[in-house]
């Protein structure tokens, strides 16, 4: 979904080892501008449309002069043709970037599926644009032609609307209903807290991570002093060195800070920058080319640091090393110079993963019940395929061409959970989106290679739910995690019923279907519909407890022994007393599926501060662990003074109350 593609990139070749189109294929490719179904599809891509009404009655008739888009599936801007390479691509010996930057064997994460591409979004203004019309346009055909995984790196960022008015959702929710997962991505908002977008329980929502890989840098200085940042740097130069403050008005990296004398300071000369002055890499490098400069060295947060592709050379270092080359080049007797040395590739560098500092964190802003974003996969630096009409910046000052391209983001680390579930569900073809999703939300790690906690990146400290979700996602694993848990459209037309939705509103967001329920528990005198924190996730999360609540979960044993027995260890979050009922979970050949009940209470005085702790089922092999987060609200907000009343229940034994909302 969303995805663009070059199909003459290797990654979609036709090897010869995929076999005949699966007859329950009832997809076709769409002929369009620069691209011939004839040609440009296969038995590897099988399917290619491209949806263009709903942007064009929003925004006016697609530009298609010089090149700029393609009245077509074809991609323009790099997006489409990395994803899907990610997701799926073939196996492709020696795939690097330029000047054999990550030289190595591409794959996707599941080579040996195919692929149908579905262009929902257009270039415009450098930026993708996509219409709701055309995103479930786009649905609607996918669900028909008999895709089996749906994978769309897009989304909105918050404020978001209700599930029931969002396209995204609302096609998930049909895929859902039809046996279809759908992984979209969190976003690229962090690190701020409540940014995470693609909230709803029926998607895998992905955060993005660093992997082990890095480009270091050699740079020296005119001193003969050398340090080491990060950049794609393929060329060896030395040149002039100079400080932003000599170039711009008040030192900050921008075009509304050039004056007359900006390129006489610049020209021909590498520009320090600093983030505590400027936004981004990019920025910075736009507004030292304006000033004629030759290169740039962005000094940033450690925290924040990465390489980024500019279209000028540039060097990225922590702010320890920005601030000793700006003290070189005020105490100079000599015009300061350096000199760049081409990257190399290094891999094996700790500690890694580490969540990336973009990746936008949870809680969700709709139903902070339910944990978003679901699970981490990497997305920082990912070399993948890339259309050789496309500059690896996509700015048109940029006239550069390659065929792989370092990318960076949540769209990244989309795709590598996508071939993730395209293998579980080859492996497991009868597993609901729900059962997929729980696979790899309970195999998911929180570890680094070196043993310790994952960093979240933006912030050094220690990544938690609303950084990764669940964890890191581990492919083998998930192939067998023990347990699941399970459920369907009804399940969560009720989780919609607790949001508050009315029965007209969720009648907006399903396939209609007989055999489905829309009614909401509480009409005509029934019972009250669940709270939400008692949709069967493979996550609990009270964001509002002041008093005792009980949760209801249900696990189906998937494991390879069906006389299993499964013990609960459980970690309380601090500040509140968990406790697991039973204790045990026997499972048989007749009975494959078991309830078990999590009782929380408050056990401190607090006004609202999240904390952390999980449950952990195993049977001496399979380690099914589920998240538990807490925000224990005991005492009003307006209160000045100690809350009297619960101070004395946290120490008195208290009945069972479902008083969570």
């Amino acid at each position: 979904m969303a995805v663009w593609v070059w199909p003459e990139s290797q990654s979609f070749r036709d090897d010869g080892h995929l076999g005949g189109i699966p007859s329950s294929w009832r997809g076709t490719c769409v002929e369009g501008e620069k691209f011939d179904p004839a040609t440009a599809c296969n038995r590897k891509l099988i399917g290619a449309r491209y949806y263009l009404a709903g942007f064009e009655s929003e925004v006016g008739p697609l530009n298609t002069s010089g090149g700029a888009e393609y009245r077509s599936p074809r991609d323009r801007v790099g997006h489409g043709t990395h994803t899907a390479s990610t997701a799926v691509g073939a196996v492709s010996p020696n795939a690097s970037y330029a000047g054999g930057l990550g030289r190595g064997v591409a794959r996707g994460g599941a080579p040996w599926s195919r692929l149908a591409v579905y262009k929902v979004c257009w270039f415009k203004d450098l930026t993708g644009r996509c219409s709701d019309a055309d995103i479930l346009a786009a649905f609607d055909d996918a669900l028909r032609d008999g895709v089996h995984v749906i994978s769309a790196s897009l989304g909105s960022t918050p404020p978001l609307m209700p599930l029931f008015m969002t396209s995204t959702e609302i096609g998930a929710f049909h895929a859902m209903q039809l046996g279809v997962p759908a992984v979209f991505s969190a976003g690229n908002d962090g690190p701020d807290a409540s940014m995470v977008q693609n909230v709803s329980p029926w998607v895998i929502t992905v955060a993005a991570s660093t992997i082990d890989r890095r480009f270091p840098t050699v740079i020296t200085l005119g001193n003969n002093v050398s340090l080491v940042g990060e950049s794609f740097n393929v060329n060896d130069m030395k040149m002039r060195l100079v400080e932003s403050g000599s170039v711009f008005a008040d030192g900050s990296c921008s075009f509304d800070q050039l004056t007359n004398g900006s390129r006489a300071a610049a020209s021909g000369k590498i520009v320090l920058c600093f983030s505590t002055t400027t936004a981004s890499s990019g920025v910075a490098a736009l507004a030292v080319y304006a000033a004629a400069g030759a290169g740039l060295i962005f000094a940033e947060t450690i925290s924040r640091r990465s390489t980024q592709d500019n279209f000028l050379p540039t060097v990225h270092v922590d702010l320890r090393q920005g601030t000793r080359i700006l003290d070189y080049i005020r105490g100079s007797s000599r015009p300061p110079t350096v000199r760049f040395s081409p990257s190399r590739t290094l891999v094996g560098k700790s500690p890694a993963p580490t969540v990336a500092y973009f990746s936008s964190r949870g809680p969700s802003s709709i139903s902070p019940h339910i944990l978003k974003p679901d699970v981490t996969a990497p997305g920082v630096n990912i070399l993948a395929a890339w259309p050789p009409m496309s500059s690896p910046t996509v700015i048109p000052l940029d006239k550069r061409s390659v065929t792989w391209n370092f990318d960076s983001g949540t769209s990244m680390s989309c795709p590598h959970v996508s071939g993730i579930v395209a293998v579980v569900r080859a492996v497991h073809p009868t597993w609901s989106p729900a059962a997929i999703k729980s696979a790899l939300m309970t195999t998911a790690y929180m570890y680094d290679d070196t043993s310790d906690v994952m960093l979240a990146g933006g912030t050094l400290k220690a990544a938690d739910a609303f950084d990764v979700g669940a964890g890191h996602v581990d492919p083998l694993r998930a192939l067998d995690p023990g347990l699941v848990y399970d459920a369907g459209a009804r399940d969560h037309v009720l989780f919609l019923c607790g949001l508050g939705y009315t029965r007209y509103q969720i009648r907006q967001m399903v396939l209609p279907s007989p055999s489905l329920d829309t009614s909401c528990g509480g009409e005509g005198g029934g019972a009250a519909p669940p709270p939400e924190y008692d949709l069967n996730y493979p996550a609990i999360v009270l964001p509002r407890l002041n008093a005792t609540v009980t949760v209801k979960r249900t696990v189906t044993n998937v494991g390879p022994r069906r006389d299993a027995v499964y013990r609960a260890a459980v970690v309380s979050p601090h500040g509140a007393r968990a406790a697991v009922w039973p204790p045990a979970l026997a499972f048989s050949p007749y009975r494959d599926t078991a309830s078990y009940y999590v009782t929380v209470a408050p056990a401190k005085l607090s006004r609202g501060r999240y904390d952390f702790g999980e449950i952990v089922w195993s049977d001496g092999y399979h380690r099914v662990r589920t998240p538990l987060v807490v925000r224990v609200t005991t005492m009003p907000d307006t209160d000045t003074g100690v809350d009297v009343a619960a101070a004395r229940a946290m120490d008195t034994p208290t009945s069972t109350q479902l008083q969570d909302s």
